[in-house]
């Protein structure tokens, strides 16, 4: 399966809130380094996620691969519901990167947290 393709398929599975179908996509050392949740394994950091999401909404805009360094950028809208029925919606930029059996050794996700940050602070 090629990296687009695997993208595909992450975005959907986050959007179906599809936590196992993620977590497979990873090598089993594989983390997520995201700017509200801090660095942590992915099965770790996609069970918080779910635990705090009513429901999430993607708007894919572009798909970026570079060959080179076996990475891949996704740059979506996101909708994010929180448990407390509180939205927050944002443009995000995922960075993931590869091994050599194509599953995810990392994801480092950028987006701007000024909103999010406060509605998280509320879920605590």
């Amino acid at each position: 399966m090629g990296h687009q393709i695997i993208a595909e398929n992450y975005l959907r599975y986050l959007e179906q809130g599809a936590t196992s179908n993620i977590i497979d996509l990873f090598a089993p050392d594989g983390y997520v380094d995201s700017p509200l949740y801090g660095m942590q394994k992915a099965a770790d950091f996609y069970q918080a996620l779910s635990a705090d999401t009513i429901s999430s909404t993607l708007k894919i805009h572009n798909i970026f691969e570079d060959h080179s360094t076996n990475s891949i950028a996704l740059y979506f809208s996101y909708v994010w519901v929180l448990k407390n029925q509180e939205q927050v919606q944002f443009d995000v930029v995922d960075i993931i990167e590869f091994d050599r059996n194509n599953k995810i050794v990392k994801l480092k996700i950028i987006y701007d947290t000024v909103v999010s940050r406060k509605l998280m602070d509320a879920l605590q």
